[in-house]
């Protein structure tokens, strides 16, 4: 699963605790799952699903004469073996099934149990990644909001698939699978494996046949039901469909259209082509996470679907689309044997998305993407986990940064150390090796062994089983009488054993090193003809690491000038935009920047540029001007037009006029915010002809223009959007602004706009809990209350209750 939290997490601090140490073992196999059967339908009244269940297993080992199932929250109606009515006790959310004879290890044998779910009755907890752990959800079943279609999902990982049926709920257990699903006709289902048959019933309802014969976890397992358009697409002959709802029909391939491509790139690299079926996706409302790998039937958040002018701009989903599909391999076909070792899931399915870039859009999208998941892992204070632990205090606990981005940082790592051929060979090995099976963290180690011959327990110690990050202080000592450069690494904490390049610059070139650091202090001496102009240490920039070193000036713009990498230019640059004041070098080093290859660079430019400088500015806003106009990639368009607005020169106003027309959301925002600082009365009217679904998708842009004119009947608006413009934006006038906007929502007495913004409180709070955003949004709420009590409303006991109820809802 993907969550978009880096510039979040840049605002959130929170106190670690200590934990209890206690071993979370992997669940013992007393019983195996082989197949598992079901019939279902529901009762949108009473949020409740009928279910036949036939549960097909084996002892494991030793004889059983009885049966521990999973079953959270059922009714339980009857339960029998071969018609014949057994035992059992229901107590704990466990069923324990007295099977009336012994069974060995080469018997199997089918129980089956009718029963009642009650989601609504779930009481388990939920990860910080997964906000809610009721496993079947119903969505406006009785149709009583208009601004939500009516559906049915699942959602089983961790351990909520025994929320709607009875089974084994551990990810060490595989089992195939049917289910049969009985709907209102007016719905489509969609569910694992293949629809083999759809049949009307008398009633106006319908009964949908899924079949999978692969064997695969339970939690893995998927229902969804509601009015969706399902778009057609194929992969080498296999089924690749995409359910959106009706308004987003027309983009669903714009959204998902390069999942066949995604397909054959991932087959390729592994070598070991898709093993599943079919791959259908599907997107659906009030969704407790970003997505879900269900096998063949992938789930994603409504954020997914977009629109085309925000499209234009930036698919914020196809980094998310790889990461699920990338599960299929990496969770589905081999799946962790224990929560302890979900990274072996997580961290390959959030490396895919790095892959994915490097494929399609070369090394510098690829680059800046690690290099925002690194800062997400660094920003997280998370270090002092283990990367594998098997002391969480609960296995929802588990999805975080560390398990997440801090483990996709780590296999970069060892691929710059075993080379991209023994790398990919090494996934292929365990894939086969393990394939419909289960695995962990050590058979992972053992196939790269396999594939390099080498031993690698010191890397897997270190990083599998150790905690932090290489945190390292770098300088130079320069000997001009031996003509010697000494390159001194002091690592401070914790001593990482590790390769590292370091690269030297002169006149004539380049001359790169490769080293190993084992030590707390380490020293390199090189010999130079004249003095670097310049040094990279980690020039590869493949360390998980924070580096402490002191460049001037003149290296940071000699290092953006030559230096190859992403990084080598993006972090250059961002030191030298400090200097515009006081160096023409800067300045023109900035201007320079605006004809970078890739668009990010382009960005940081335009946004750092200083035009009120005492240095002459004319060719840069001429450049300025172009890349307005011309710039092939549109946020970069928006931010030099947001640049130009900034001028408040009349002759630039019919270009912004022109701007609002164009189709990309970046476009017309940027144009809209810098015509308000010429032409507000002609900014609020284009505001005003905008529909419900465009002023959102300008959301920052118009509640930008909002807050400027403090118009009071467009609270709710602003409330709906003032979290994520203080605390989605490094802009430090944005998050003043929006923060200015928030205190004045406080003050009001506009029950909507509470309503709102701490609607918007309770969903960050919990989507973010392990960032520790619920505590941020709880202690932002008592602020709230504090600033209602101060007020003079008559109904401001009223508005405090509404703010005191969300606040419940997150600190319960």
């Amino acid at each position: 699963m993907k969550h978009y939290i880096y510039f979040l997490l840049l605002f959130i601090s929170f106190s670690t605790f200590a934990q209890n140490k206690i071993y979370r073992a992997e669940r013992s196999k007393i019983h195996n799952l082989e197949h598992t059967k079901l019939k279902v339908d529901f009762n949108f009244e009473t949020s409740q699903m009928n279910g036949e269940a036939w549960v097909t297993v084996s002892p494991h080992f030793y004889d059983a004469t009885k049966l521990v199932l999973d079953a959270k929250a059922f009714t339980i109606h009857e339960v029998s073996i071969e018609g014949v009515q057994k035992d059992y006790n229901y107590t704990n959310d466990q069923l324990t099934i007295e099977l009336g004879k012994t069974y060995t290890k080469s018997d199997s044998y089918t129980v089956y149990i009718k029963y009642t779910a009650n989601p609504e009755e779930v009481r388990q907890k939920g990860s910080t990644a997964i906000s809610d752990a009721k496993g079947l959800y119903f969505i406006d079943p009785k149709d009583e909001d208009s601004e939500k279609p009516t559906q049915i999902w699942t959602q089983g990982e961790t351990e909520s698939s025994s929320c709607w049926f009875p089974t084994i709920d551990a990810p060490n257990q595989k089992t195939s699978q049917e289910i049969y699903m009985t709907v209102p006709s007016k719905f489509v289902t969609l569910s694992n494996g293949d629809l083999i048959s759809s049949t009307d019933n008398t009633d106006g309802s319908r009964t949908d046949y899924w079949k999978m014969d692969e064997k695969h976890a339970p939690y893995l397992f998927f229902m969804g039901v509601g009015e969706f358009s399902v778009v057609e697409d194929t992969w080498n002959g296999k089924k690749v469909d995409y359910y959106v709802e009706p308004e987003y029909e027309d983009v669903a391939r714009d959204i998902f259209g390069m999942t066949p491509e995604m397909m054959t790139f991932f087959s390729d690299l592994l070598d070991y082509p898709y093993p599943w079926d079919k791959y259908s996706q599907i997107v659906v409302r009030d969704y407790v996470s970003g997505a879900m790998e269900n096998t063949t039937a992938v789930v994603h958040g409504e954020e997914a679907q977009q629109k085309k002018g925000a499209l234009l701009d930036e698919n914020i989903w196809e980094g998310t689309i790889a990461h699920e599909l990338l599960h299929h391999w990496f969770g589905d076909l081999v799946t962790t044997e224990s929560w302890a070792n979900l990274t072996v899931n997580e961290s390959f399915a959030t490396y895919s998305v790095y892959l994915w870039y490097e494929h399609k859009y070369g090394k510098d999208k690829a680059a800046a993407h690690m290099y925002n998941d690194v800062q997400t892992y660094l920003n997280s204070q998370s270090d002092f986990k283990h990367l594998v632990r098997f002391d969480y205090q609960h296995r929802e606990d588990m999805f975080d940064t560390v398990s997440y981005h801090k483990g996709s940082a780590i296999l970069h790592m060892l691929r710059g150390i075993i080379g991209d051929q023994a790398f990919f060979e090494g996934m292929r090995v365990y894939l086969k090796k393990y394939e419909f099976g289960t695995a962990e963290a050590h058979q992972l180690r053992l196939a790269f062994e396999e594939v390099t011959g080498r031993d690698l327990n010191w890397f897997f110690n270190q990083w599998y089983y150790g905690s932090g990050h290489i945190k390292m202080n770098v300088t130079y000592d320069y000997n001009t009488i031996n003509n010697t450069v000494t390159v001194n690494i002091r690592q401070q904490g914790d001593t990482f054993k590790f390769p590292i390049t370091i690269d030297v610059y002169e006149r004539d070139g380049k001359n790169s090193y490769v080293e190993w650091v084992s030590h707390s202090q380490e020293s390199f001496t090189y010999k130079f003809s004249r003095i670097p102009d310049l040094i990279v240490v980690d020039a590869k920039h493949e360390l998980l690491a924070v580096i402490s070193e002191k460049k001037t000036l003149d290296n940071l713009i000699y290092q953006f000038n030559n230096a190859p990498h992403y990084l080598d230019r993006r972090l250059a640059l961002e030191e030298i935009i400090k200097f515009q004041q006081e160096s023409r070098a800067a300045y023109n080093t900035v201007i320079k920047a605006f004809n970078d290859p890739y668009y990010e660079i382009r960005e940081i430019a335009l946004n750092g540029i200083d035009l009120f400088q005492k240095y002459t500015k004319g060719a840069a806003i001429a450049k300025i001007e172009s890349l307005a106009n011309n710039d092939p990639h549109t946020k970069v368009r928006a931010a030099a037009i947001t640049v130009l607005g900034k001028l408040i020169d009349p002759k630039y106003l019919p270009a912004f006029r022109s701007g609002v027309e164009e189709e990309s959301y970046a476009v017309v925002g940027a144009s809209l915010v810098s015509m308000y600082q010429l032409d507000k009365p002609g900014a609020v009217e284009v505001i005003n002809s905008f529909d419900k679904s465009l002023k959102q998708g300008l959301a920052d842009a118009v509640t930008r223009i909002y807050i400027a004119e403090k118009d009071d009947s467009q609270l709710p608006f602003i409330a709906d959007n003032v979290l994520n413009g203080m605390f989605l934006t490094q802009d430090t006038n944005t998050q003043a602004l929006y923060a200015e906007a928030f205190k004045w929502i406080a003050e009001s007495d506009n029950e909507k706009a509470i309503r709102n913004v701490t609607e918007q409180f309770v969903k960050l709070g919990k989507q973010y809990k392990q960032f520790g955003f619920d505590k941020m949004a709880v202690n932002l709420m008592s602020q709230m209350v504090q600033l209602q009590a101060q007020s003079m409303h008559a109904n401001k006991n009223e508005l405090s209750l509404i703010i005191k109820t969300a606040m419940a809802e997150l600190i319960e």
